[in-house]
């Protein structure tokens, strides 16, 4: 998927990056998954058998605005 954007506040237009996720094991972009959050005793989230997107986001080169996407891969 190819995205051209202009911001939808200012109308300048939107460059191409990703939101960091910081984990015990380092650092990774963030993620989208399917349904609501299920807790888990040895994990903090149960993320098993859902699905799993990573996540585009788009930022404002001249106010700062953020748009994020998550599409099929």
């Amino acid at each position: 998927m190819s995205f051209t954007l202009k911001c939808p506040k200012c109308g300048k237009a939107m460059e191409e990056g990703y939101l960091l996720e910081h984990t015990h094991g380092g650092m990774r972009p963030v993620s989208w998954l399917e349904g609501p959050p299920q807790k888990s005793f040895w994990t903090g989230l149960a993320i098993k058998g859902r699905a799993n997107v990573p996540i585009r986001t788009f930022r404002c080169t001249r106010c700062g605005f953020l748009e994020s996407y998550a599409p099929d891969p």
